[in-house]
Parts: structure tokens; sequence; C-alpha cells
């Protein structure tokens, strides 16, 4: 295998979307948003002698404070074909030799590797298990700081449209009809309209308690990918004011719901059933065989605080895949093992000065 850093935002792009699991927070376009919100992209490809591509990893690195170290993500990635092991045996060795050259405390990955599927539970991926011992026999951690969903609800979206609608639960396809004789409609939004949906998501947040950024944060997002035409803003709407809307994400086969917003009005109107066909249609528009819902429970318990959005997401007749989730090599264990100890604090003391502010 050649390892080759890329500098090109094309060659790299059209590179990772030949890949079938490619995940847009790879893209040349997320690392360079992120590298405007304190992170430095490192861009690395893997080929063979043919020079056809076999992994990507856009690095993301970042200094601790008043340290000489810093910490390096791969936000889910590496992209590769996880099913080959003596391709990942050579990325990680890789990796492991990037981080300690440049003084990395330890090196996250969170590549999109499946380890099981719901509802059949006898549906195992034996691949993602593979990968699974690789990682732990090289002295990899699975890391109690997974930043992305380990977890998530996928939707083949190759089927005609009936055929997707049969699919789902019959009050799902109800509250699709009920919102159209209500007079819900949807209408594609643009850059002008990120204020817009960043109060109804503001809003969302309020109601259904969890903390987000600051508002420049998503809008310097939402307008990257809504500029390089690998997003979509959609809107539901009652008497041609905004209910409620979505951000739709889209890199070679594979759409991404990744964020969701509503306002307190109408709800009774299931804006958000109708939204969701309508971005699923969309999706298939562009070329999409997947629709990745973008998040489910760590545990599959109503005990769970997402039990709600996953029953939700599980009515337009999703599979629950449960992912491997991120691992951590600490490049020098004695300080790795410290800055375990210490961030959770941190991030606690931080959170609820937020919730008191």
């Amino acid at each position: 295998m050649t390892l080759t850093h890329i500098t090109n935002k094309t060659t790299w792009n059209h590179t990772l979307a030949q890949f079938s699991n490619a995940h847009i927070l790879q893209t040349w376009d997320w690392g360079r948003f992120k590298s405007r919100w304190g992170w430095q992209p490192t861009r690395l490809l893997w080929s063979n002698e043919s020079h056809e591509p076999l992994a990507m990893a856009q690095i993301l690195q970042r200094p601790i404070p008043k340290t000489p170290f810093s910490i390096a993500y791969i936000s889910k990635g590496p992209v590769w074909d996880y099913k080959n092991i003596e391709y990942i045996t050579s990325v990680l060795h890789d990796l492991e030799n990037y981080a300690r050259q440049t003084r990395a405390l330890f090196i996250k990955i969170d590549p999109d590797v499946p380890i099981a599927y719901e509802p059949s539970e006898s549906q195992h991926d034996q691949y993602g298990h593979v990968v699974k011992a690789c990682l732990l026999n090289r002295g990899w951690q699975f890391s109690k700081q997974q930043i992305q969903f380990k977890n998530t609800v996928i939707l083949d979206i190759r089927p005609d449209e009936t055929s997707l609608l049969k699919q789902m639960k019959s009050k799902w396809r109800y509250n699709i009809r009920l919102a159209i004789r209500k007079g819900v409609t949807i209408r594609q939004g643009n850059i002008s309209d990120l204020e817009t949906f960043y109060n109804l998501y503001a809003i969302t947040s309020q109601r259904d308690g969890f903390l987000i950024r600051p508002k420049e944060y998503y809008l310097d997002a939402w307008h990257t990918f809504l500029n390089e035409k690998h997003a979509t803003l959609l809107f539901a709407m009652v008497d041609n004011v905004p209910i409620a809307g979505l951000i739709l994400f889209y890199l070679g086969q594979t759409a991404w719901y990744m964020y969701g917003a509503s306002n307190n009005q109408h709800r009774s109107k299931m804006p958000n059933h109708l939204l969701q066909w309508e971005a699923i249609k969309l999706a298939k528009s562009v070329g999409c065989t997947v629709y990745d819902m973008w998040g489910a429970p760590d545990v599959l318990d109503e005990s769970d605080s997402m039990w709600g959005v996953y029953k939700f997401k599980k009515g337009f007749a999703g599979m629950t895949q449960q992912g491997l989730g991120a691992y951590d090599y600490p490049t020098f264990p004695v300080f790795y093992l410290t800055y375990k100890t210490i961030l959770p604090k941190m991030l606690s003391l931080l959170r609820n000065r937020n919730l008191a502010s």
C-alpha cells in the first residue's frame, strides 16, 4: 500500500465518493469548515500499485492548551473496505505512527463499521467483530467520549415510492396524508433561510432539553454544505410560515438527515412526517440508495432519552444499525489516562455552567 498526502479538494472529494461507505464528515468541505473552528485537517490516501484507492482518512488535529500534546480525530473514518483485514492493519499502523510523529496524546477513529442489526437479532456483521478484535489486539481502547452516534437507523430507498410507503407503519402513512389535508406544504430553502432554520433549531433544543453550539458554528457549517451542493434545506409550511425544517446532506450513495427542527405550533398537523417523506423522495432523486436518519439509542430500551425520536425514525421502516463506535489509540498512555480522568469533570462543569446561564 502507498500512503499519499492529498492537498487538492477535487481529487479528495472525487476519490472519496468512489467508496460505497463514504461519509459526509470525511469530505474536504467538512475539514475546511472545522479548520475555522480550531482544527487542522490532514488528508491521507492509501492506494495499491495500480493507484486504486483502498482507504482514506481526514485527520482533524488541535493542540491541548498548556501541554506539548495535541488530540487527533477522524470523524466517521477512516473510510475503507472494512472486510479486508490486511488493509485495516496497514492503515492502523500508519495512523499510530502519525500520532507519535505529531505528538498526538491519542488519535480517535470513528469508522462506519456495523456490528449488528435490528430487528434481526441474528444478523450480525462478522467483519465488524474482526475489526473490533484487531483494534483491541493493537492496543486501541473503546472511547468513553463518543463524539458521533454509535448507532443509527438506515432506510434502503431503492424501492419505488409506492413500495416505500407500503413498508412504513400504517400510522406514518396516515400522518403523511393528514399533513397534506391539514394544509402543510414543503418548500426548499436557501442560504438566506438559515437564520430561520436556526431559530427553529433553538426552539427544538429548549423543548427537548439538549444543548446546542453557538449560532455562528451552525450557520458556518450549513452555509458551507449548501454552497457546495452537498446539502438541501427543506421547510414544512403552514400559511406560508415555516413550522418545521430539516437539512439533508448527501454524498455518493448515501443521504443523511443530520439536523431537524420544529416550533411549538401546528404539531398536531404532523409536519415532520411529511417533511421526512419529501426528504426521502429528494434523496432518491439525486441518486442515493441509502437514507441515514442519523442517530439511535446506545441501548435499545424505553428508558433511553432518545426513545421517542427513535420510535419516530423506526416508523419509516428503517433498520437499526449498531456500530463499532469510536476507539482511541493512546500514544502516551500515562498522560492519556490523566486526560481521561480530568476531561469528564471539565465537561460536566461546562455543562452545568451552560445550563445555569
